[in-house]
């Protein structure tokens, strides 16, 4: 179970995960989809077609490991791409995918985010995938994250969004909001002229800490 709490828990946090990254313009009206594990082998997951700056906990829907809804409602369409991420990372207890503008606006062009630029982008981010392009809601946008998933925890998806993956819901919501900050400040530092790494003492620091795939 996601951090070890319970349901009812787990449903307000991923209400209160989904109103946040909405009031930060992460997410707009009824896109993105988040989850988490629950007991039993069974996942949490935000419902089709839901305003997210409006979430209840209610709305919620249970599914099982395969993405098949356990009781009432409809899971997310993107459900397929998060049993996949589930099922090849059993340390992933919650899923964040949203729509942040600069980094989304990375993966347009083509690129991703470097994670030797600042601290935070080593430590919290860690090598960030950029996915080749797969139809959104299709088995086949898990299948082309597949290849990434054992060394990353960070994902752009090629003119799509991004993914955040994390030990908890506030974990990975965390995470996506690191990601779209550094994109910000990667962005700024580009348009002035120039994005100088980090210094060799700020290399060794993330060397002792880690900067891989594993979620803290």
């Amino acid at each position: 179970m996601s951090g070890r709490m319970d349901e009812a828990a787990l449903r307000g946090m991923i209400c209160k995960a989904a109103k946040r990254l909405w009031d930060r313009g992460l997410i707009g009206a009824c896109e993105g989809n988040i989850s988490c594990r629950l007991s039993g082998g069974r996942l949490l997951a935000t419902p089709s077609g839901a305003d997210k700056s409006e979430l209840r906990e209610a709305d919620l829907v249970i599914t099982d490991l395969n993405g098949a809804p356990i009781g009432d409602g409809r899971p997310s369409s993107e459900i397929a791409m998060h049993v996949r991420i589930y099922r090849e990372r059993s340390d992933c207890g919650a899923v964040v995918h949203a729509h942040p503008p600069i980094a989304t606006g990375f993966g347009l062009a083509g690129r991703t985010i470097p994670d030797n630029v600042l601290p935070e982008a080593g430590y919290v981010l860690g090598p960030v995938a950029l996915v080749p392009f797969a139809i959104p809601g299709t088995p086949e946008l898990g299948e082309a994250m597949a290849p990434f998933l054992n060394d990353h925890k960070t994902f752009i998806l090629a003119h799509h969004g991004a993914v955040a993956l994390g030990e908890t819901v506030l974990d990975a919501c965390n995470r996506m909001e690191t990601l779209e900050r550094v994109a910000q400040i990667v962005l700024v530092s580009e348009t002035l002229g120039n994005t100088p790494t980090l210094p060799r003492e700020g290399v060794e620091w993330l060397k002792k800490v880690g900067t891989g795939p594993k979620l803290r």
